[in-house]
């Protein structure tokens, strides 16, 4: 009988061990690997039997199992990560570091994918590319010239995953990202294309976005910065979404010392049927400016530049039909302006710093608008909530107009509608809304309530209306009181 070495014991020990070890402490989680065309579970069987057979006391060795030959090899992982329509442009010799140009590689990408394999149609004539998507992978890309589709007619497109930035030749009225073309032949020029996961630094030489003729567009996740025309420009079409993103000219978080010489605008509607989500507008002249109907905002915070300093949160120059509504919003230090609205709604949002609404004449209209629910916090310095610019003429057809409910601090409270209380001796009773009412000289409809103390039955009637001013006079001299209520808004 054979003694076999203490040293071989150990050392075979401590290999057991940590081979073993590693197994069971990570086996169950590792994917099965090969080990010269066997199992990983196999050969630690083969190592077990083996040391059995070394520690037998009446054996040497003995002959070690033999490997089933039906344990095939786990097939190992495909190595072609690149999948169908990803269009990767380092592959196009597109240099992520960007200290070198790489507007051609990413234009070869963009053309690539535009050419790309066509899953049908969308809207008519729209070629579907079935999401294909150019990458850019994380890196940072500096460009010369706009970013554009070589040809209309596409859609089902995404271009996300870095960062552009304008170089210093940089065509100062181009945009970074250009979803125009120079075709009128097509209805729309491009459907559902999204831009996502962007940042965008138009490095004070023109804008970011533009958006033409276009139709259900996505602008998601992006933070634009350094424009000093557009951050974001939509011209015509509709149905451009722009949401969860971050727009300044200049990078700062408030406060800053040039906010006064902040200029450009950050969004620009010339189109019906967008949306505005989760936005930030954190500097420039104008954060949102609104020539098209129907557009919608929600979540948007603008503080691009405060009202002292001539700046307008949201600008809505579209005199004579408005449609556009404005809720859940924050306009911090910045004010909202509408030409001659009509059919405009704001509602539960917040006002902050002495940010009003401001109703500006051109033509004396205002029909069908709704300012309710809002928070206002001003700096006690008697700005109204509400102001009328009749810079340009009088409100002269008013209609259909409701403004209450509002919640106000260190600010005058306007509405177009109040009520009044009033106790005394005497024949007359006049209530004074002036201070309230939005409109002058403009009370359509009142109700009023007289309880006499005492019994007598005097009889009262209303007398005048004018200058806001309710009078109400009984035929005697009575102890009362006088409750009245005013609408400015009802034509009923």
């Amino acid at each position: 009988m054979s003694i076999i070495s203490p040293l071989w014991l150990v050392v075979l020990e401590i290999t057991c061990f940590f081979v073993i070890h590693s197994y069971g402490s990570y086996g169950e989680h590792m994917p099965l690997r090969t080990l010269n065309g066997f199992t990983h579970e196999a050969a630690m069987l083969g190592l077990k039997a083996l040391k059995a057979s070394i520690t037998r006391r009446d054996s040497i060795a003995s002959t070690p199992p033999s490997y089933s030959s039906s344990l095939s090899p786990s097939p190992l992982p495909s190595q072609d990560l690149k999948k169908p329509y990803v269009y990767l442009v380092t592959s196009y010799g597109a240099d992520p570091t960007g200290n070198a140009d790489s507007t051609e590689a990413l234009l070869a990408a963009i053309a690539d994918a535009a050419k790309g394999p066509s899953e049908g149609f969308l809207m008519k004539d729209i070629k579907d590319l079935g999401g294909a998507q150019i990458n850019l992978e994380g890196g940072k890309y500096m460009i010369s010239k706009p970013l554009q589709l070589p040809v209309a007619g596409v859609g089902n497109l995404m271009i996300h995953g870095g960062t552009i930035r304008a170089s210093n030749n940089f065509p100062p009225d181009g945009h970074l990202i250009n979803l125009s073309t120079s075709e009128d032949s097509k209805p729309y020029n491009y459907e559902y294309i999204t831009l996502k996961g962007l940042l965008l630094d138009s490095n004070f030489r023109g804008g970011g976005i533009s958006v033409k003729k276009s139709l259900r567009i996505n602008i998601d996740n992006c933070y634009i910065t350094h424009f000093t025309t557009t951050g974001i420009l939509v011209q015509d079409g509709h149905e451009t979404y722009i949401r969860n993103s971050f727009l300044g000219q200049h990078i700062t978080a408030g406060g800053d010392k040039q906010e006064r010489n902040f200029s450009g605008t950050g969004i620009s509607l010339q189109g019906n049927d967008n949306a505005v989500t989760d936005v930030v507008i954190f500097s420039a002249a104008i954060g949102i400016m609104v020539t098209g109907q129907a557009n919608t905002f929600s979540g948007v915070h603008c503080y691009n530049k405060a009202t002292g300093f001539g700046g307008t949160g949201i600008y809505l120059k579209l005199p004579g039909l408005t449609q556009t509504r404005i809720v859940n919003s924050y306009m911090d230090y910045t004010k909202i302006v509408a030409e001659d609205p009509v059919q405009l709604h704001i509602s539960s949002s917040f006002f902050l710093g002495d940010a009003n609404i401001v109703l500006k004449s051109v033509k004396g209209v205002v029909n069908g608008l709704n300012i309710v629910d809002n928070m206002f916090s001003g700096l006690d310095k008697g700005v109204d909530i509400v102001k009328l610019d009749r810079s340009n003429g009088p409100f002269n057809q008013i209609d259909q107009v409701f403004v209450a409910r509002n919640v106000v601090k260190g600010m005058n409270l306007k509405a177009t509608t109040a009520k009044m209380s009033m106790q005394g001796n005497g024949t007359s009773w006049t209530a004074d809304f002036s201070k309230v009412l939005l409109f002058p000289n403009l009370i359509k409809h009142v109700m009023y309530s007289l309880s006499a103390n005492g019994n007598t039955f005097p009889n009262h009637a209303l007398r005048n209306v004018s200058q806001n001013r309710v009078v109400i006079e009984t035929d005697e001299a009575v102890n009362a009181n006088v409750f009245v209520t005013v609408d400015q808004g009802n034509t009923s």
